[in-house]
């Protein structure tokens, strides 16, 4: 596996490095990459991002908001946070599997006397607080996994930057971000430094194997330059227009929360829109485009739904559960 320590802090940047690592380096070579951003907010690739963040506290303290290649949640990313990526070729198992990439962080932790746990459906706790959300894209045979690390962030910016939705609240018990997150510089001796968990992780990761770092070309960084500008720093990419919708549906599911916007006229749905925190590799508009024309019955939803493989869009979703979202 090759390593890439990459030293930049713009979040627009760092996510036009992933994308290029991913999509454009040797394929036949696993990457992984270690990185930090400066104040921003990350949206999962299917979100909303206006309904997922606090706008007036975003421009005040100058946070940027990028969107991400994968699903889930929006997060809070500063320089007390640390961010790992794995670039590998599919290796047959199920997609999502989140374990085999979040056990190197684990044992890091276990190592340097703090014991973590895999805990839930893409998170890593310590007590049974988060410090550690994690997500992944897959395309053509590769899977891009990322997480966050928090060492010392700023909880309270959490708190302030996102807004946490009602449904959420109530299916989780939720009273406020500090009670469910923790930074894991809090279960450390005082002086241990970020630098010194980025060597312990490293060590964790490549204990039996020679660490290869790569420093990338000239050539590369002009091309990742070129991404950020035509993509990550592009309003169309982070916001995208918010369609018009005359209904709206929107529910806690186990496999994360669904948002429906429909645009319905002359009684055929004329515009749908799918948003949410969860995950799925499956382009959405494909599913949306499919569902245009369609008229909102069960019946007719039926017939259209029995040949999509939904699956592929948003992982865990059926037939049943999307069509109760969408009419009841």
């Amino acid at each position: 596996m090759k390593y890439i320590d990459w030293k930049e802090t713009d979040p627009q940047i760092n996510l036009a490095f992933e994308e290029y690592v991913f999509n454009q380096m040797d394929k036949n070579e696993s990457y992984f990459l270690l990185w930090q951003n400066d104040n921003a907010v990350i949206v999962g690739k299917h979100q909303n991002t206006i309904e997922e963040i606090n706008q007036e506290f975003i421009k005040e303290n100058d946070i940027k908001v990028v969107r991400r290649l994968s699903g889930g949640g929006a997060v809070y990313h500063d320089l007390g946070n640390l961010n790992f990526t794995f670039i590998v070729n599919d290796n047959g198992k199920d997609q999502f599997d989140f374990k085999t990439f979040t056990g190197p962080v684990v044992e890091a932790l276990n190592s340097i006397g703090v014991k973590a746990e895999f805990n839930s459906r893409n998170d890593i706790a310590i007590d049974g607080k988060k410090f550690s959300g994690n997500s992944q894209y897959a395309k053509k045979g590769r899977i891009l996994h990322h997480g966050t690390i928090l060492f010392n962030s700023k909880l309270a910016t959490i708190q302030s930057a996102l807004k946490v939705k009602k449904d959420k609240i109530e299916s989780k018990g939720i009273k406020s971000v500090k009670s469910r997150v923790t930074n894991i510089a809090d279960y450390l001796e005082d002086g241990y430094t970020l630098e010194d968990f980025k060597q312990a992780l490293l060590k964790s990761m490549f204990a039996d194997e020679h660490l290869e770092e790569v420093t990338l070309s000239d050539q590369d960084l002009q091309a990742i330059q070129k991404l950020k500008i035509e993509k990550y720093a592009t309003w169309d990419w982070n916001y995208g227009k918010s369609p018009l919708y005359n209904v709206k549906k929107e529910r806690k599911c186990d496999f994360g929360l669904v948002t429906v916007l429909i645009q319905v006229e002359k009684g055929e749905i004329k515009e749908i829109h799918f948003y949410g925190d969860y995950f799925g590799n499956g382009d959405i508009n494909e599913l949306e485009t499919q569902l245009i024309g369609v008229k909102p019955t069960e019946e007719s939803l039926s017939a259209v739904l029995k040949n999509i493989e939904l699956a592929d869009y948003i992982n865990g979703l059926d037939s049943k559960t999307l069509i109760d979202l969408i009419l009841y």
